[in-house]
């Protein structure tokens, strides 16, 4: 039995640091992004349009598709040396030469960003949209006929009604991406230079690389603390949301 020991050593390694502030970046950016793109694409699919069933449909692929395979098909496309994004961005004049997307410490964690949020984005638009059907028509016709603008609409309207909605599938999707670990697994491994290194990957490394149990359990836990105090954050903000209403 080693008491708190192994919490203790937790707080002074700089690998769990490390790893802690990459999945905090990973949590807030892909969140953010997934929620604004999320939003942009629900109130699109909310309008009638010829087709709009198919659309919908189609929107979730990504979201359906295995992590892996996901994950696969973007490393193809950001390889280094033949990837399609490397030849596009040739090809237009924004770069001079292939990057390393996933090899050098500036690219890595951003082009693995770029495939979380092409994947998730549709599973917040689908909850933003179920969001928007609560709307009352009502309201918005009242807005439209005194006179207001599309975007007077959304602003004034749409959006307050909506915020319960935004921060309830915020906080789905910041639990779910603080424990991502297929998708970095994948990719970089938590490389290059531990640039990706997730606590997630971590954990795992040191549990099942390293047999430490009982630090890897630590690791764990640590996970588990972030995230309640994630969800409490949310969960208090999302109370005071609803009492104003």
């Amino acid at each position: 039995f080693v008491g708190l020991a192994n919490y203790v050593t937790l707080l002074g390694d700089d690998a769990f640091w490390n790893a802690w502030r990459h999945t905090m970046v990973f949590t807030f950016v892909s969140t953010l992004l997934e929620t604004i793109l999320g939003l942009g694409m629900a109130l699109l699919l909310f309008e009638p349009f010829i087709g709009r069933s198919i659309v919908r449909a189609a929107m979730l692929v990504p979201w359906a598709m295995p992590t892996v395979v996901t994950s696969k098909m973007f490393g193809w496309l950001f390889d280094g040396q033949y990837g399609l994004i490397n030849y596009l961005l040739r090809s237009t004049g924004i770069i001079d030469e292939n990057v390393n997307w996933l090899g050098s410490v500036e690219h890595a964690l951003g082009t693995i960003i770029i495939a979380d949020v092409w994947k998730t984005t549709p599973f917040m638009a689908l909850l933003l949209l179920a969001g928007l059907q609560t709307v009352p028509n009502s309201l918005t016709e009242a807005a439209r006929m005194d006179g207001a603008k599309a975007w007077q609409t959304f602003w004034f309207v749409r959006l307050p009604l909506l915020v319960p909605t935004l921060l309830i599938a915020g906080m789905f999707r910041a639990l779910d991406a603080f424990r991502v670990f297929d998708l970095v697994y994948v990719l970089t491994g938590g490389g290059p230079a531990d640039s990706t290194e997730t606590l997630s990957t971590l954990s795992y490394k040191v549990l099942f690389s390293t047999l430490q149990f009982g630090y890897g359990s630590a690791l764990s836990t640590a996970m588990f603390i972030t995230e309640t105090i994630i969800a409490v954050g949310f969960g208090i903000f999302i109370v005071r949301q609803l009492r104003r209403q």
